[in-house]
């Protein structure tokens, strides 16, 4: 279930199996999109990774930075699965940040040129 060092792994199921995505066809997705890049290199979903590599996985709004230490090819469970990798993503932002986004009422229509600088005053841009 388990493979030591036997050779390498498409990235796309390793990163299905250690469960950073929810499904295989995800991480393929996202890995054809640009947002998987194997040791600061933009990967393709079959590309080969080995044990020391580096991945870096934008997924769900969240950046996750992790350093491959053991592969595996079919999905484990996830007391298993955290030990295949050393995790080292920023911390998550606190909810009160991402809950600072504004909400617009439905069938108010599109924001005028005042409510939209205010809203990007809001999100901290300039």
């Amino acid at each position: 279930m388990v493979a030591g060092d036997e050779g390498p792994v498409r990235v796309d199921s390793w990163i299905w199996s250690v469960r950073l995505t929810k499904t295989r066809s995800l991480a393929a997705t996202a890995c054809r999109a640009g947002h998987v890049k194997v040791n600061g290199e933009r990967a393709k979903p079959a590309q080969p990774l080995k044990t020391g590599d580096e991945v870096r996985l934008f997924h769900a709004g969240r950046e996750r930075v992790v350093v491959v230490s053991r592969l595996v090819r079919k999905r484990v469970g996830a007391p298993v699965a955290v030990e295949c990798y050393v995790d080292n993503s920023p911390p998550e932002p606190p909810r009160e940040v991402l809950a600072a986004v504004g909400v617009r009422d439905r069938g108010a229509g599109r924001p005028t040129k005042r409510e939209r600088r205010e809203m990007e005053q809001l999100r901290g841009r300039p």
